[in-house]
C-alpha cells in the first residue's frame, strides 16, 4: 500500500506535530518515511547571496539529520532530504522524484482570510499531488488549534 511516506517540515514545532501520528503509521505499514525540509535564503543587497544559500541548506539538512537520529533510535526506517526553493513546488518535486506514495503534514489551522492573503503550502501540495495528502491540524499546547483558525 503505502511503502514511503513523506513529511515536509518547516522547522517549528508545528510543523513537526503530525510526527507521532505518523510514526504509528509508518510502523503499522512497515513504510519508510522521508523528511523533507524545503528552505530558501532571503538575502539583503549587498550580501553575498552564495554564502547564505550554503548556510541555510547548511542548517536544514542539520535539522532533519537530528531528527532523524531520534526518530531510528525509535525504530523507524527514515530518509532524509533538503530541497532549495519555493516550499509547495519543492515539495511536489521530490514527491514526483522520489516514488512517495502519501505526504502527511501538518496545518497551521489559519482561517480562510488569513489563509488567502497568506497562501497555503498545504493547500496548494493537496490541490496538485498526484498522491493521497493527511493534513492533520497542529494543536497549540493547550489542544486548541494552533494558528488562530477556526476549529
Amino acid at each position: 500500500m503505502f511503502k514511503r511516506i513523506l513529511v515536509p517540515l518547516d522547522g517549528s514545532p508545528l510543523a513537526e506535530a503530525v510526527l507521532p501520528r505518523v510514526q504509528e503509521l509508518v510502523r503499522s505499514l512497515g513504510a519508510e518515511l522521508c523528511l523533507l525540509r524545503v528552505t530558501e535564503a532571503h538575502v539583503f543587497p549587498g550580501v553575498d547571496p552564495t554564502a547564505e544559500e550554503v548556510d541555510v541548506v547548511q542548517k536544514a539538512e542539520a535539522y532533519v539529520a537530528n531528527l532523524a537520529v531520534r526518530l531510528r533510535a525509535a525504530g523507524i526506517r527514515v530518509h532524509t532530504a533538503v530541497r532549495y526553493g519555493e516550499a509547495s513546488h519543492e515539495i511536489l518535486a521530490h514527491i514526483a522524484d522520489n516514488a512517495i506514495d502519501l505526504v502527511a503534514m501538518s496545518t497551521h489551522g489559519r482561517s480562510n482570510l488569513s489563509r488567502l492573503l497568506l497562501g497555503s503550502v498545504a493547500e496548494h501540495v493537496v490541490r496538485h499531488a498526484r498522491v493521497p495528502v493527511l493534513l492533520l491540524r497542529a494543536q497549540g499546547k493547550d489542544g486548541s488549534p494552533a494558528g488562530g483558525g477556526q476549529p
